[in-house]
C-alpha cells in the first residue's frame, strides 16, 4: 500500500491538474521549483506537468509525487510495473552509493509500503540514532556574550555598552566545549525538516523520539557554504554519512515555495547520470571478476579546442590499448537510428582515443550488442567502427539485471 495522498508516475509522462489529488496549488509550487532549477525538471502545460528524465520524489503541501524510470514508453501502466520500477530505482541508487538500503527498514521496502522520501528519512534517523548510541562528540567553538567571570577576550566596546550599570558581568569572546556546534546544528535542522514533512506517517513518532535524545542546539539555516565550513577529523569520521544525507535533505528543501505556507522537498536524480554511473560500476565489477587485463575508466577527458575538453562516458582498455569506448544514453531508441550528432561524437572519440570501436549504449527490453558498422573511410588506412547497443535493464524475473557489465565485456574478443 502506498502512503495516503501519494501519486506514482513515470518519467516523460503527463500529470493533469485534478488527477489523483494533484491540484492547482501543487502545480504552482512545481512551476516555482522548476524556475529555481532553470526549468530542467518539467515541461509546464496550461493544465498540467510533463515530467522529463529526472526521477525521484517530491513532497509538497501534503502530496507526495514519486517519479519512476521507464524503458518501454508503450508499456501498460499498472501498479505492478510501477512497483517493479520503484525497486529498479532503489537498486540503482543503492549500487551508485546514493542510498544504503541495508541500513534501513528493508522489510518495509520489500512490502512497498513506503516511498523513496521515507527511505531517505529513515536512513538518516538510523544514522543519528547510531551516533547517539555511540556518544555524540563535543567540539570547541567561540562564543560571544555576557558572563559572570572574565575569560577569553574582553569585547571592550560591547562591554562598555552593555555593562555600564551591571559591572558584575563581562562581555567576552571565549571558547566553549560542548555539543552545540556546527555539525549538530546541521543534523538538528535536518531533523526539524523531517519532523515537518513526516506528519501523518509512521516516521513522525520515530523522529520525535530521536529529537528527544538529541541535544538542544542553536537553530540555523544551513546553505551550501555552511557545509564547506565543516572540518574533518578522526573524531568526525563517524558523522560523514549522516552529514551527507542531511546535506541532501537541507539543500533540496525549498521553504515557502508553494502558494501557501507549506514547504517542499524534492529529491530528483537525472536518469542519464544514474544510468551512466550504474553501467560504469557494473563494468568495473565485471572486469575485476574476469581478471583478464581489461581496465575500465570513467570521466577520462582530453583537450579538444581552445581550453574545451571532451570525454566519453566510459573507456575500456586492454594491455594499455583502447578496445571500446562507450557513451550511455538513457532513452528508448526503438527501431530508429542514432542521431547524427551522437555519431559525430563517437567518431571524434575514436580519433582522439585511437580506438577501433565505440558503442552507443541504450536501455532496452532486449540485448543487442554486436551490431558494429564502420564509418565511411576518408583515407585508404583501416578505419574504425561505431556500434548501436541495446541492453536489457531487467532480467527474466523483472528485476534490475546484475549482469549488465558481464554482457558488455563479453563483446570484447581476446
Amino acid at each position: 500500500m502506498l502512503r495516503r495522498n501519494s501519486i506514482q508516475v513515470f518519467e516523460h509522462s503527463f500529470l493533469a491538474i485534478g488527477e489523483s489529488g494533484f491540484e492547482k496549488r501543487h502545480f504552482e509550487a512545481l512551476s516555482k521549483l522548476n524556475a529555481l532549477h532553470n526549468y530542467q525538471y518539467f515541461d509546464l502545460k496550461h493544465n498540467g506537468v510533463v515530467f522529463k528524465q529526472f526521477v525521484g520524489v517530491i513532497q509538497v503541501d501534503g502530496l507526495t509525487i514519486e517519479i519512476l524510470p521507464k524503458v518501454d514508453r508503450y508499456e501498460f501502466e499498472t501498479s505492478a510495473n510501477k512497483t517493479n520500477w520503484q525497486k529498479v530505482l532503489i537498486e540503482m541508487l543503492k549500487v551508485t552509493k546514493r542510498l544504503k538500503i541495508q541500513q534501513i527498514g528493508h522489510a518495509n521496502v520489500s512490502r512497498q509500503s513506503i516511498h523513496l522520501l521515507d527511505i531517505y528519512f529513515e536512513w538518516f534517523l538510523s544514522e543519528v540514532q547510531l551516533l547517539i548510541h555511540q556518544g555524540l562528540i563535543k567540539q570547541y567553538y567561540k562564543q560571544t556574550g555576557n558572563v559572570k567571570a572574565l575569560k577569553g577576550k574582553l569585547e571592550f566596546a560591547s562591554h562598555i555598552n552593555k555593562n555600564l550599570v551591571h559591572k558584575e558581568s563581562f562581555c567576552t569572546t571565549h571558547e566553549v566545549y560542548d555539543k552545540d556546534h556546527l555539525i549538530h546544528q546541521i543534523l538538528g535542522q535536518a531533523l526539524d525538516i523531517i519532523e515537518h514533512l513526516s506528519k501523518g506517517s509512521y516516521l513522525y513518532s520515530r523522529c520525535k523520539t530521536v529529537q528527544l535524545d538529541f541535544p538542544e542546539v542553536k537553530t540555523i539555516n544551513a546553505n551550501e557554504n555552511t557545509f564547506s565550513k565543516i572540518s574533518k577529523s578522526r573524531k568526525t569520521a563517524s558523522y560523514e554519512t549522516a552529514i551527507s544525507i542531511a546535506r541532501l535533505i537541507i539543500l533540496n528543501y525549498a521553504p515557502n515555495i508553494s502558494s501557501g505556507s507549506e514547504k517542499m522537498l524534492a529529491l530528483l536524480f537525472d536518469m542519464n547520470s544514474l544510468w551512466e554511473e550504474y553501467v560504469l560500476i557494473k563494468l568495473k565489477q565485471a572486469a575485476q571478476k574476469r581478471n583478464n587485463g581489461i581496465e575500465v575508466y570513467g570521466q577520462d577527458s582530453k583537450a579538444f579546442w581552445n581550453g574545451v575538453t571532451i570525454r566519453p562516458d566510459i573507456v575500456l582498455k586492454k594491455n594499455g590499448e583502447v578496445v571500446l569506448i562507450i557513451d550511455t544514453k538513457w532513452k528508448n531508441i526503438d527501431q530508429s537510428k542514432p542521431s547524427t550528432h551522437d555519431l559525430r561524437q563517437m567518431y571524434v572519440y575514436n580519433e582522439y582515443w585511437t580506438g577501433k570501436r565505440s558503442l552507443l549504449l541504450y536501455p532496452s527490453n532486449e540485448n543487442s550488442l554486436e551490431s558494429f558498422y564502420g564509418f565511411e573511410k576518408i583515407t585508404k588506412n583501416e578505419h574504425h567502427q561505431c556500434g548501436l547497443g541495446k541492453i536489457s535493464v531487467l532480467n527474466s524475473f523483472g528485476q534490475l539485471d546484475d549482469f549488465i557489465g558481464s554482457k558488455i565485456v563479453d563483446i570484447i574478443k581476446d
